[in-house]
């Protein structure tokens, strides 16, 4: 199911702004924040104002059509909440999101809760990383031309 569907589902009017905002979003392959939304959006109709953006956000989260997740300081960013339980990666030097998901970490956490006597009702994990010194080498010897 898609955003738009998603919004029809919930009885939201589906106002010419909002579509543009729900088709950014629905074809975002990142977790973009508001700020980031509104550039994208605006490059499309630039007549959509940053507090059309911000009702937008907060009316699709408080209808369960989007996740907002906030990671470490950074600003809120937004993702569909029609997608499979996946955990985060994020990259502390420039905020790049990595989503993956692992079945040997799913069923651990769903044995550790149960040794505690809980079982789980919901979970989000991020964790945050940096490249290995290997990649920032090679990252430095790409941009200085070296290969």
């Amino acid at each position: 199911m898609d955003i738009i569907s998603l919004c029809k589902e919930h009885g939201l009017r589906l106002t010419g702004p909002r579509r543009i905002i729900m088709q950014v979003l629905a074809e975002s392959r990142d977790h973009p924040d508001a700020v980031e939304l509104f550039r994208r959006v605006t490059k499309i109709d630039p007549s959509i104002a940053i507090a059309t953006v911000y009702r937008t956000l907060h009316l699709l989260e408080e209808k369960g059509v989007l996740e907002k997740h906030t990671f470490a300081d950074g600003p809120a960013r937004f993702e569909s909440a029609d997608h499979q339980h996946h955990d985060h990666f994020i990259n502390v030097e420039n905020g790049d999101i990595v989503e993956f998901r692992s079945d040997e970490i799913e069923r651990l956490q769903e044995e550790i809760a149960r040794a505690h006597g809980f079982a789980i009702v919901s979970h989000r994990l991020d964790i945050y990383v940096r490249p290995l010194e290997s990649e920032r080498s090679a990252k430095r010897r790409r941009k200085a031309g070296g290969g």
